[in-house]
């Protein structure tokens, strides 16, 4: 991805190491160009990640249109240098390296930052204080490229859809199925890192790169015990731990795993210092039973005579307590060779009675809680079916963002013990809060508001408008928005409109009058006169609908709407009754009428219509013969 100089910053008269970003890298990391702003911001956030176990970076530019990072400089080697000399660590150098690696991990995983290529080359080694370039236990190791990858990925043009940027030997499954890399994506590096220092390779091997990353997606890393023997099963279970496929089954961050890796250094140090200690062979030294009156040959007193032994032994004290008793059978037991292998034997079987019943109370009856979250709950049946286990339900939880009957929470969760034929409890999704709005139409507002309100719905209720109704009360819910049985969530505003009551005015029968007797009659109302033109088979200006119908109420000022005949063929027969004679035979002739009037004996003037033929607002045809009959008055 670089290359690395040795440089020497003149203002502090320092050597550091100057990492200079390949020309091919800038072409390729964005498919066409490379974002320098990106990999400037990238750079800043690496930067501001300080710990003695990390290579510090303190300046970053560009040169000659390639980007470069100002690092500190580490005398010493990479792990991949000694890897290649030695082959392989011991358990607890391994182990004493690896602590650092995961301190330095978890100080990112802290900050936010996930180095997404972890592996023997960017980790350095530098010389033990103590001197000696073999001494890895007290050595300084130092994890270099820090976001460098993600640095590079991140100039990208956001077309290009990123870049698998890690090495395929040591590359996490989720980062080759979907490209996805979290703190537990380190946690599965550092553990392959691992396996290769105590084995002096790695897991899986192939002709083509592509190969080695799907089988970190197919195949669980086999124990490092398999490849060297005799090493401790701590390490087999540290390595399974950190390289389970599922994120989920790993520790949650490089921290999780340093506690792992710290106590299992404890106990691989126990237990090598144990197996170094040797018995020390010591001489048998057999002591002669002497008598305390007789003394030796060369200490006898002149004509002194040994005292008479008696053949009959002194019969030993009877046990005063259970324990002299007990100690008095090991004596008897110790005393015949019979008895000393019976006794051996009886040490043994309880040995390996105590050593059975341990391991089966302590690790024998458990197992591996599988992995369940985010599984549906057919899956979780079917998979602790198989497992064995048994499984019980909590109250489901409303989550927004999770279809229900999916598990959210499991208890242990994955990758803790649990006895066999045990219980997972198990609380699943209730998917998303919704709730039905209630039917509160004709109810009165007040009621309205209570069954609105009512837990679990506690939705908002919100007086949109009041408006006149001939058939609802007063007070009384006319419409919601939204309509009842609409789903909606907890809390949602409900606009709510209210019935006024019965309206002050009464729209009258308009219909089959003229426009001008209908206008007539509803301006004197107040109401509002809207004329719309249609074709109609009625006379010319005859109303042909009217909207609001009749007897609707209605408030002053309110709209009506006439559709009035717009059919110039046919045209109403006027009211002229009541009328001078004169002036109705005027009227009708102007519409084109021939007009015979009866009844009249000299000026017209002085007679008035009583009747005509035909009757008022008839359809009549223009030269229509009409009649109208006059009389004095």
């Amino acid at each position: 991805m670089a290359t690395v100089y040795t440089a020497v910053d003149e203002r502090l008269e320092r050597t550091v190491a100057l990492k200079i970003i390949h020309p091919a890298q800038v072409r390729d990391a964005a498919g066409q160009a490379f974002s320098l702003d990106r990999f400037t911001d990238e750079a800043k956030t690496i930067a501001r990640l300080t710990h003695p176990n990390v290579v510090a970076v303190y300046d970053q530019g560009i040169h000659a249109g390639l980007p470069y990072l100002v690092m500190e400089y580490v005398r010493g080697r990479t792990l991949r240098d000694i890897l290649a000399e030695r082959r392989r660590l011991t358990p607890v150098e391994a182990l004493a390296v690896m602590e650092q690696v995961l301190a330095a991990l978890a100080a990112a995983h802290r900050a936010g930052l996930v180095h997404r290529d972890v592996k023997p080359e960017n980790v350095l080694v530098a010389e033990a204080p103590t001197g000696g370039s073999h001494n890895l236990i007290d050595a300084v190791a130092k994890v270099a490229d820090f976001g460098l990858a993600r640095a590079v990925e991140a100039s990208a043009d956001d077309a290009s859809g990123g870049q698998l940027m890690a090495t395929v030997a040591y590359v996490a499954p989720e980062l080759v199925t979907d490209g996805h890399a979290d703190p537990r994506s380190d946690v599965y590096s550092a553990g392959i890192v691992l396996f290769e220092m105590l084995t002096g390779r790695v897991p899986y091997d192939a002709e083509r790169p592509v190969e080695v990353a799907w089988q970190h997606v197919d195949r669980d890393v086999p124990p490092p015990s398999r490849i060297v023997a005799g090493l401790p099963p701590a390490l087999d279970e540290l390595v399974a731990s950190a390289t389970r496929r599922s994120p989920g089954g790993r520790p949650t961050d490089a921290g999780a795993l340093l506690a792992a890796v710290q106590a299992a250094r404890e106990n691989v140090t126990a237990s090598t210092t144990t197996q170094r200690m040797r018995p020390v062979a010591q001489e048998t030294v057999v002591v002669s039973h002497v008598v305390p009156h007789e003394r030796p040959s060369w200490a006898r007193l002149p004509d002194a005579q040994p005292a008479p032994r008696s053949r009959r032994r002194a019969p030993a004290p009877a046990p005063s307590s259970p324990v002299d008793r007990i100690k008095a059978k090991y004596r008897q037991l110790m005393a015949d060779p019979r008895g000393r292998t019976a006794l051996t034997a009886g040490a043994v079987v309880l040995v390996l009675l105590v050593l059975t019943g341990g391991w089966w109370l302590g690790f024998g009856r458990y197992e591996v809680t599988p992995q369940l979250l985010n599984l549906t709950k057919d899956q979780a049946i079917t998979t602790l079916t198989n497992a064995g286990l048994k499984y019980e339900y909590l109250e489901p939880q409303y989550r927004e963002d999770v279809p229900k009957d999916v598990v959210l929470v499991q208890n242990p969760t994955p990758g803790q013990r649990v006895v066999r034929g045990g219980t997972v409890v198990l609380t699943l999704s209730a998917g998303p809060e919704r709730y039905l709005v209630p039917d509160v139409i004709g109810k009165s507002w007040e009621l309205a508001v209570a069954d609105l309100q009512a837990a679990p719905l506690k939705l908002k209720a919100v007086k949109l408008a009041e408006k006149y109704d001939d058939l609802a009360p007063k007070g009384t819910v006319l419409s919601t928005d939204p309509k009842a049985d609409t789903e909606v969530k907890p809390g949602t505003e409900v606009k709510v409109v209210v019935s006024k009551g019965k309206a002050p005015l009464s729209v009258p029968f308009v219909e089959g009058k003229s426009i001008a007797e209908a206008t007539d009659i509803l301006q004197k109302m107040g109401l509002r006169v809207v004329v719309e033109r249609v074709e109609s088979d009625k006379p010319f200006d005859i109303v042909v609908k009217q909207t609001p119908a009749n007897g609707a109420g209605a408030e002053p000022n309110d709209e009506v709407k006439l559709q009035v005949s717009n059919n110039q063929n046919l045209k109403a027969m006027p009211e002229v009754r009541n009328a001078r004679c004169g002036d109705a035979e005027g009227l009708l002739a102007s519409l084109g009428l021939q007009v015979e009037v009866r009844g009249v004996l000299g000026d017209k003037n002085w007679f008035k219509v009583v009747n005509q033929d035909p009757a008022p607002n008839t359809a009549v045809q223009q030269g229509q013969h009409v009649v109208i009959e006059c009389q004095l008055g």
